[in-house]
């Protein structure tokens, strides 16, 4: 496959979108329903984070028969109906849900002027991610591995991660999401581990099949243990090990003490239309795979979090089953994240994805937090700063990242 020259039409599109309200971004025709590509951009049977929708319409045309009987479908039956919403300050509440079902979503988290300034963040990086030409005639290069016209600011970054940049970093310490975090995490102590998220442009018809973003492998089951028991996530005798609970108690343990953890920021209210996430209520507390795109019943494929307004945020226990599902409007839907682990997590697995200088920048508490995911001073992350749909241009970052550092 080659690339092409953007007409004038097309990057005028990208110099002036944004991620709020209707857009000409998106609806490409010429990419073809499920349209997986491997890393150098070739067209590749379904896998990874392609698992292809067999339930996706014919045609990318926002008033093809075939999505128009999709949009008025998902008009009378998507979203929980009666979802629940929780206030900052609810923090037992907020727990109490999160513990109960492995996500929760708190309003109020962004005030007017932090949420315009993580649009803006988020904007400018999407178009640094749109603004290579695609491949024989479409308008834009389907990332590694993903369906088409859904992307992910940590994948695309060559660093991984998004905290080199100043936007993401700043949503580190909020004053909503902190005191939040520690209810939940039951310390203060936890770690930011990285950051990301994901979008899904206009006219991505596919149903993102439903995954975790981490498998409990059930490591450290002592230490695990013993940090719910300090800070009163269970109540079991101290001179218990974890070896002698019986089975039911053993599972709360690892119920009560996720590996891991993300907080997705809200950028434009929900609907039923623009794809927003969904979430199975309870999934984090089982060991079942979840089912194949063809074998989802209703009630699954249509649990997305309608209603969630803008400035809110999803907070979301890594092992729940969840996905993105189609976005059959005109605007952008885009869930930007942090990502957090726990006291007891294993910091050998950290990435220093953040900067010195950015670290630098942060309260207390956030350079407290993101100790072991900064660079030392003076050395850049490798690949920081660099965005690309696909892994070989991503890989060809990082290396030079690397080699321009060695010399």
């Amino acid at each position: 496959m080659s690339e092409r020259e953007r007409p004038e039409g097309e990057r005028s599109e990208l110099e002036n979108f944004s991620i709020v309200g209707e857009t000409a971004i998106g609806w490409d025709a010429k990419t073809a329903p499920n349209e997986t590509v491997d890393e150098e951009g070739r067209i590749v049977p379904s896998g990874g984070f392609g698992i292809h929708d067999p339930r996706a319409p014919s045609r990318r045309v926002y008033d093809d028969p075939e999505v128009v009987a999709m949009r008025e479908e998902f008009r009378a039956k998507n979203g929980w109906k009666a979802i629940e919403i929780c206030a900052p300050h609810e923090l037992k509440r907020i727990a109490r849900i999160f513990r109960r079902d492995g996500y929760v979503v708190v309003k109020d988290l962004l005030d007017t002027e932090t949420l315009e300034r993580f649009r803006e963040g988020c904007t400018r990086v999407l178009r640094d991610i749109l603004a290579i030409p695609g491949f024989e005639g479409r308008k834009y290069i389907t990332e590694t591995g993903r369906l088409p016209h859904r992307y992910s600011y940590g994948t695309a970054s060559a660093s991984r991660h998004m905290m080199h940049d100043p936007v993401w970093a700043s949503m580190i310490d909020l004053p909503t999401t902190t005191p939040i975090l520690t209810e939940i995490m039951g310390s203060p102590d936890y770690f930011v581990s990285g950051g990301g998220g994901d979008l899904a442009l206009p006219g991505a018809i596919e149903m993102q099949h439903l995954h975790t973003d981490g498998i409990d492998m059930g490591a450290n089951p002592d230490v695990r243990l013993d940090y719910a028991r300090s800070v009163g996530l269970v109540d079991i005798p101290d001179h218990k090990a974890f070896a002698d609970l019986d089975f039911r108690t053993q599972r709360l343990v690892i119920e009560r003490t996720p590996p891991s953890m993300t907080i997705n920021f809200v950028m434009t209210d929900l609907t039923w239309e623009n794809g927003p996430i969904r979430q199975i209520p309870g999934t984090h507390a089982t060991v079942a795979s979840p089912p194949k795109p063809e074998d989802e019943p209703d009630w699954m494929r249509f649990a997305a979090l309608v209603g969630a307004p803008a400035g809110s945020g999803v907070f979301r226990d890594h092992r729940a089953w969840h996905s993105g599902t189609p976005n059959l409007s005109k605007e952008i839907r885009c869930l930007p994240n942090l990502e957090f682990v726990p006291p007891w997590h294993d910091e050998r697995h950290f990435m220093k994805s953040m900067p010195h200088d950015i670290w630098e920048t942060l309260t207390p508490h956030g350079q407290q937090i993101c100790r072991h995911i900064k660079q030392d001073s003076g050395v850049w992350p490798f690949g920081a700063g660099v965005m690309h749909p696909l892994a070989g241009g991503r890989k060809a970052a990082h290396k030079a990242s690397k080699e321009a550092q060695r010399n």
